[in-house]
């Protein structure tokens, strides 16, 4: 078919009236909106049924895109829809769609199907779509697809977007590998924000490269099926991760609209609500490089036994620890390295919750009270292979320069303080035979202050 010199509609393909509609407004750039007066048919996800009025086939779009007519004189030619439905499957793989693209509070019958294309610019707005596959899509531009629906996955494998992904506010489900969004070697030129998401299966993103922030303030990440939500081993942000919360204006709800799932409603007074970070089920950022910080403030991770937030040989200026403790799973610290560890008390999960072996940082900033025996039996419940601390002791049985516990039965720590014998209890340090004592008697070290030091090893001592 060629195009007519008009720029009207192949000849011998007949369009529906919205249709030409349609065609009209792409040769001029403008917006056709189909949207209906009664608000509550304008729902993509919604079970009203959009009649031949609000209508087009896949293939006329498909047409428009790749091999669309000229611009009006003084026009740029753009798709731009709203309220509109595209029967069939629309199926761009390996096209170069140059006009500009954007569709709002739309749906989708079929698949959407955008594998090895190239856009300037995609936006998907508020919109019902059955499966996004798009692996080694390229975008000059931003790549939108917020408040959209997505029941059957996203597949962004090996991506590349030129600026901006915007995945606010989406709800997406598990394809049939249990993926929620399959996002593994995409590269994205500027920020990944994915806001108030919920997804609903795992985010993968293994050695995904994010060039300025990841945020995933107030999302839930749920997957209930596999062992994790989270699954990111070497991700690369060149700034922040952020999996904290997100405040939301108190006057959006105030009128009595329900608030999303998750978001806690509060008075004026109290400042706006906020939807924390939710992961239900195990995180793993293994090999992890992080440009400026990893910030968990606020975050809550509900695990099982068996799954852990798995952060080993992460890299990072700052790491934030300030989220909620989770009561099972484990935290895996192995091998990370930090500069500012910046965290809370009880932020750390009991004993046998913490793995820190080869962590290391440089500065502490402890947020509220973290003393110095506290932070001493952190570290002695984390690594017990390591730790040369007893178990926890009361202040009258430690030493009062280091700090350490004394146990009676410990004869390393015996050598450096002295303690009163606990009743029933006989102290003993070890090869020293003349400070052993019996219960109720002071004991410790005999050969200590004024008597001098020992050098024998009988324990005779010397002045």
């Amino acid at each position: 078919m060629t195009e007519p010199d008009d720029g009207g509609p192949p000849a011998g393909l007949d369009l529906t009236v919205t249709e030409r509609d349609m065609w009209e407004a792409f040769r001029t750039g403008t917006t056709l909106d189909r949207r209906s007066s009664q608000p509550g048919r304008n729902d993509p996800s919604g079970p009203d049924t959009w009649g031949a009025d609000r209508s087009v086939r896949a293939r006329v779009v498909a047409l428009l895109l790749l091999s669309g007519p000229p611009p009006r004189p003084g026009r740029v030619a753009a798709l731009k829809l709203n309220g509109i439905r595209i029967t069939g499957t629309l199926d761009l793989s390996g096209g170069t769609v140059t006009p500009y693209v954007e569709l709002h509070n739309c749906r989708f019958e079929q698949q959407l199907l955008l594998p090895e294309s190239t856009f300037s610019t995609l936006r998907l707005v508020g919109c019902a779509i059955p499966r996004v596959e798009a692996a080694r899509i390229r975008t000059d531009g931003d790549l939108h697809l917020p408040r959209c629906v997505v029941p059957h996955g996203i597949r962004l494998t090996d991506a590349h977007i030129g600026t901006d992904l915007l995945l606010n506010q989406l709800v997406v489900r598990r394809d049939r590998r249990g993926l929620s969004i399959a996002a593994d070697g995409m590269t994205v030129g500027q920020d990944l924000q994915a806001e108030m998401m919920r997804s609903h299966g795992e985010l993968s993103m293994r050695g995904a490269t994010i060039g300025a922030s990841l945020s995933l303030r107030g999302s839930t990440l749920n997957n209930p099926y596999g062992r994790r939500a989270l699954n990111a081993p070497q991700l690369t942000v060149e700034r922040t991760l952020y999996l904290t919360s997100a405040g939301l204006g108190y006057s959006r709800y105030a009128g009595g609209a329900t608030p999303p799932y998750g978001i806690a409603t509060q008075s004026p007074d109290q400042g706006p609500p906020a939807r924390r970070f939710e992961c239900l089920g195990g995180a793993r950022l293994d090999d992890g490089r992080f440009g400026d910080a990893v910030d968990l403030s606020e975050a809550r991770f509900v695990m099982e036994a068996d799954q852990e937030l798995s952060l080993r040989r992460v890299q990072t200026p700052e790491l934030r620890f300030l989220g909620e403790r989770q009561q099972r799973g484990r935290v895996v610290l192995s091998g990370a390295r930090v500069v500012n560890l910046v965290d809370r008390y009880d932020s750390w999960p009991g004993p046998g919750g913490l793995a820190m072996a080869g962590f290391t940082y440089e500065n502490l900033i402890p947020l509220g009270h973290f003393p110095l025996p506290r932070r001493l039996d952190w570290v002695a419940a984390a690594t017990p292979e390591l730790s040369l601390i007893p178990a926890p002791c009361g202040p009258a049985a430690r030493t009062p320069r280091h700090g350490r516990c004394c146990s009676p039965s410990s004869a390393a720590d015996a050598r450096r303080c002295r303690w009163p014998a606990r009743r029933g209890a006989t102290c003993r340090t070890g090869r020293w035979p003349t400070a052993t004592g019996r219960a109720g008697r002071r004991c410790g070290w005999r050969c200590y202050g004024r008597w001098g030091r020992s050098t024998s090893p009988t324990g005779r001592c010397r002045r």
